[in-house]
């Protein structure tokens, strides 16, 4: 216990002196305290505060949703309940060995790696900001380097195929909105009748943080929705319910499993709603819409997001350069 509260204070003070310095504060610290015995906290004592629902509490009124909420504190308990120490005194070797062993165990991505450390870089900055510790551990544990990977998206013949395939006027017109508005499912299971605007062709969707934004689709879309609801016979105010009565809303995991069908029955390898949204992104670059109207039609904070879903089509990168530079 006391060397771990010596190892702490140099840490923290490490920043603001020099090696020699560093050492010197080290060695005092020793000395000063070589007759000191100290004791751990004790577990019931350490739990009067429970950090991690406090920090959850924060989270919850920024506006996350409840998905994200169970994520976080899956990860943050998970690494509470391994490490076994009063969060005060967690240091970066603990959270290195953590992340290590977590990555060795289950054999997971460095991309999963990279969100788990994410996750508690979020956790601990807080609580130094809300001063129930000195520093942020995992300050010094930076972004892990990660391969960047190419993602699939739907190319024209296959967005028709699969349109062709549909049996069903609602799933003709799920995958027609999905493909023009670009939405995100968990954005699209919420939407009710009256959000849509059929005259304007637009909508109000709901997306991350209950933050609202207007999305458009196409004219196939518009008469594909219409004539799917005038076939209806429900009183349920959702835009898609599911096929069998009562017809309640349908829920995202409906939607991934229709979809999955429906590529399976075609032959066409992971089909997923998001997909659609990246297809999207992909073509509007490619069309040559500028990165921030993208940014904005998808809704995301920050344009870096935009861009890891966005692939420029190569042919017109050459095109571009015999323009531009040859």
């Amino acid at each position: 216990m006391k060397n771990e509260l010596i190892r702490t204070i140099s840490n923290d003070m490490s920043i603001y002196l020099n090696n020699y310095q560093q050492e010197k504060l080290h060695n005092t610290l020793e000395y000063c305290l070589h007759n000191y015995d100290f004791i751990e906290v004790s577990k019931e004592e350490s739990e009067l505060i429970n950090y991690s629902e406090l920090f959850l509490s924060a989270k919850s009124v920024e506006g996350c949703s409840e998905r994200t909420l169970n994520y976080y504190q899956t990860t943050i308990d998970n690494m509470i309940r391994n490490i076994g120490k009063n969060i005060k005194i967690i240091d970066t070797d603990d959270l290195r060995n953590y992340l290590t062993n977590y990555q060795k165990i289950n054999n997971c991505s460095k991309v999963t790696i990279d969100n788990v450390r994410r996750i508690l870089s979020s956790f601990f900055s807080w609580l130094e900001d809300e001063d129930y510790i000195v520093k942020s551990p995992i300050r010094r544990i930076h972004k892990i380097k990660t391969s960047k990977i190419v993602r699939e998206t739907y190319s024209d013949e296959v967005i028709e195929k699969l349109r062709d395939g549909c049996e069903e006027i609602r799933d003709l017109a799920l995958i027609d909105f999905l493909s023009s508005t670009g939405v995100r499912v968990g954005e699209l299971v919420k939407l009710n009748i009256d959000n849509i605007d059929f005259e304007n062709r637009s909508c109000i969707v709901f997306g991350k943080g209950s933050k609202e934004r207007e999305v458009y689709f196409d004219a196939r879309t518009k008469l594909h929705l219409e004539k799917y609801l005038s076939l209806r016979n429900d009183d349920n105010p959702a835009l898609f319910v599911s096929l069998l009565s009562p017809h309640n809303r349908l829920e995202i995991s409906g939607v991934e499993i229709r979809l999955k069908k429906l590529g399976n029955d075609l032959d066409i390898n992971r089909v997923h709603p998001h997909k659609f949204r990246r297809t999207l992104a992909t073509k509007a670059i490619d069309k040559g819409m500028p990165i921030e109207q993208v940014q904005r039609l998808l809704g995301h904070a920050k344009i870096d997001t935009t861009l890891t879903y966005a692939m420029v089509n190569q042919n017109n990168v050459k095109i571009s350069h015999s323009k531009f530079i040859c």
